[in-house]
């Protein structure tokens, strides 16, 4: 039996938690923000996928899991090496393909890299990155090193066959890996409820024999809950675990996508009734832990903050011309 997300939360931080939180999600939120308007500015080419909305997935993830625990995701992915410590600027410099970005200005919003920080992608094509993080696992394993390989896809991703191939190995061999479902409603620009016959998708490793859970993906404490639960699961030997973060992007699919295919009304209501950023303030507000005023003052260094970060990506140098011939294998 799958587990099914509650509508009130039934997880809690504590208070220095909850600020840690605030301060990440409002800088993502604001990251993410100033990528938007780097990309209109033309100083972003290529695809980019902005993360707004679902600030409070990876930001639960990541205060659960274990520093030796790897990364990997889609190529929406700004915002889980933000997670990571890495320096907010290198990350923005290969959005705008420059030498200090962190793939060396190569890979672009859809191919962030980082295996010092134990991000491995960043991958554009839908769905690859769930065999290469099953693959991680596997190492794992092998190493006896009790690291549990998160794996990030969303609800469109779902339905790759290879998806599939990597459940069955990952439940045969007992893995240590947890697939972290982001299920942000929509898949590029078809809804979930037409383009899937099992809308539950915590369900799909069922014929595996892989456990699954829905989760409140909008509410960081439950998240940060259920995402201890499924690595302990993973990390005592029990294998591959499965959570569906029931989500929400307030973007298009990427910055080329209109997003005709729902209405402003929806995103409204989901902005005023279930905004992760703002359920934390009013946490933050309501027990007293931050006043009204330091709050201002806060946003105002973290807009600071990505000003300068965007102005560094801005200014900084071209890859050199060398650089076409260097990382690649012939």
């Amino acid at each position: 039996m799958v587990k099914k997300a509650s509508k009130k939360s039934k997880a809690d931080l504590t208070d220095t938690e909850y600020l840690s939180a605030y301060k990440s999600m409002l800088y993502m939120r604001r990251f993410e923000e100033k990528a938007g308007q780097l990309y209109g500015m033309g100083h972003i080419g290529g695809f980019c996928h902005l993360y707004i909305g679902q600030e409070a997935v990876i930001q639960g993830v990541s205060m659960a899991k274990n520093v030796d625990d790897q990364l990997i995701t889609g190529y929406r992915d700004h915002a889980h090496l933000l997670v990571t410590g890495m320096e907010p600027k290198y990350i923005m410099a290969e959005l705008t393909g420059k030498a200090s970005g962190c793939s060396k200005g190569k890979g672009g919003s859809m191919h962030m890299f980082n295996a010092s920080k134990l991000f491995f992608g960043g991958h554009g094509i839908v769905g690859a990155q769930v065999p290469l993080g099953t693959g991680m696992a596997f190492a794992n394993k092998y190493k006896k090193n009790k690291a549990v390989s998160l794996v990030f896809f969303g609800d469109g991703a779902a339905n790759q066959g290879q998806v599939y191939e990597s459940f069955n190995m990952a439940a045969l061999w007992s893995l240590p890996v947890v697939y972290v479902i982001e299920n942000n409603q929509y898949a590029m620009g078809t809804s979930i409820d037409r383009s899937a016959s099992q809308k539950i998708l915590a369900l799909r490793g069922q014929s595996f024999n892989i456990p699954g859970e829905q989760v409140n993906g909008m509410d960081v404490a439950e998240v940060k809950k259920a995402t201890e639960k499924a690595l302990k699961h993973s990390r005592s030997g029990k294998g591959p675990y499965i959570l569906e973060m029931l989500t929400y992007r307030y973007r298009g699919h990427s910055m080329s996508d209109p997003a005709k295919y729902r209405t402003r009304e929806e995103v409204k209501k989901i902005r005023e009734l279930r905004d992760p950023i703002d359920f934390v303030k009013n946490i933050l507000i309501e027990r007293k832990i931050i006043t009204e005023e330091e709050l201002k003052s806060l946003a105002t260094e973290i807009k600071k903050d990505v000003d300068e970060v965007a102005n560094f990506a801005i200014e900084d140098a071209e890859p050199s011309l060398d650089e076409l011939y260097t990382d690649v294998v012939i």
